[in-house]
């Protein structure tokens, strides 16, 4: 059975269930997003994309983790007509700063030591986008509060060497090692692992209602 065969029979089994109207293009390289699909049963392909993902100047934390995620998905849908594809963007944001992605170890501590002891935001802008000759799209986001225990410089030094941080917003994640220090969550947890799967749920069946 070719791609194309393959997609419209694993359609046809969603819509039968009632649930997922269709798969998805996962415009992100993100393993935590994939997981996430994979955990709730939604089918989809990976097609990461490569943007600049440089603030803008004035641009507020929403409007800019909205648009990271629009851009994403908009252009992995140009290969993709047809298609529903989704991107997302995820940011820690605390005392109106963004923190993102650190550069490097040092950079990694740096966040740990601004995060400990304090209550932070975490921002996903969602974006579902079908591209073809009239492209529709819809773009909202979600946000978690996350607060951290203090912690010392030790247990700083040991979870940058040992939690994977570069390729996390904040330098941590809440499913991962970081799960020893943090000691409230107010909101979506899995906006905080990285994709707030509940709105993407909701979008899509917005997305089908009004473009069917």
């Amino acid at each position: 059975m070719d791609k194309e065969r393959e997609r419209q029979a694993v359609n046809g089994q969603l819509n039968e269930a009632g649930v997922f109207s269709e798969s998805l293009i996962l415009a992100s390289a993100s393993p935590r997003r994939a997981e996430i699909l994979r955990a709730v049963g939604w089918p989809f392909e990976v097609a990461a994309v490569d943007i600049d993902e440089s603030k803008r100047a004035g641009e507020s934390p929403v409007a800019y983790v909205e648009r990271l995620a629009r851009e994403k998905a908009g252009a992995a849908a140009r290969s993709f007509p047809g298609q529903l594809v989704l991107g997302a963007d995820t940011i820690v944001l605390i005392d109106e700063r963004v923190l993102g992605k650190p550069s490097d170890m040092i950079d990694a501590r740096r966040m740990l030591r601004e995060l400990s002891g304090k209550w932070h935001e975490v921002l996903t802008g969602v974006a579902l986008v079908r591209g073809g000759e009239r492209e529709h799209a819809v773009v909202a986001h979600e946000s978690t509060r996350v607060r951290f225990n203090r912690m010392s410089d030790e247990e700083i030094a040991w979870h940058a060497a040992n939690g994977k941080p570069l390729d996390k917003a904040g330098a941590y994640a809440v499913q991962g090692h970081a799960a020893l220090f943090i000691s409230e969550i107010q909101g979506d947890y899995w906006n905080v692992v990285g994709l707030p799967v509940q709105l993407v749920y909701k979008l899509a069946r917005e997305l089908g209602a009004n473009h069917s």
